[in-house]
């Protein structure tokens, strides 16, 4: 059970949308797209002409097609759906402008992030990756004790600092700047229940050695 204010989802999306579309993408990778709330609110925007899903789960991923059958852009072509997982390989996805990771980090095993951070940033390299995840010093605000997550199937939650120090080491090993944000309502100890990394690819870098 997810331990959140129900419209906080809503927010995160929206900023991720506001983000991405700040930095001139129309192309754009939605990894772990679950259901496919990021990907109605892209494609209900005239802007992205190319909007793709990626999303382990065939049951989500039969969600999302059911939910965004009916958009008028769907049938006019822009959206693809892939079953499989964003720390394998996809030689057809390298390149996008932007790619969005929203509240999908903190369900990768701890020792399986390596494997994520070389297909995505070495491999993929989105010219912007939007990645959000829960900010665990927040947490007390939601009546949640030392050590509960936020949802069951989350294999960590991060603090601030060592959500900077990962996408920090993230950026510098794979030639990306980036910045740092949140979302929801901000407490003068505890920051924003939601933390926001804005990946770019540094101009004249070349990718790092897979």
């Amino acid at each position: 059970m997810h331990l959140e204010a129900p419209d906080l989802h809503q927010q995160r999306l929206q900023r991720v949308v506001q983000l991405i579309k700040a930095g001139g993408a129309s192309r754009v990778l939605d990894l772990g797209c679950g259901s496919g709330g990021l990907l109605q609110y892209l494609l209900r925007d005239p802007h992205f002409e190319r909007v793709v899903g990626l999303e382990l789960s065939g049951e989500l991923l039969a969600q999302a097609k059911l939910r965004l059958e009916d958009l008028p852009a769907v049938t006019a072509g822009r959206l693809e759906l892939i079953c499989g997982s964003y720390a394998d390989p996809h030689p057809s996805l390298v390149g996008f402008e932007a790619a969005a990771m929203v509240e999908t980090i903190e369900h990768v095993p701890p020792e399986g992030l390596s494997k994520v951070e070389r297909a995505i940033f070495a491999a993929l390299r989105p010219a912007l990756l939007v990645m959000t995840t829960p900010n665990c010093e927040y947490n007390p605000l939601y009546d949640m004790g030392p050590g509960e997550l936020r949802d069951p199937d989350h294999k960590f939650e991060w603090d601030r600092a060592r959500f900077r120090d990962w996408a920090q080491g993230v950026a510098r090993r794979n030639g990306y700047r980036v910045r740092f944000s949140g979302v929801g309502e901000m407490h003068s100890h505890l920051g924003q229940p939601t933390q926001v990394a804005t990946f770019a690819l540094a101009q004249g870098v070349s990718p790092p050695d897979a």
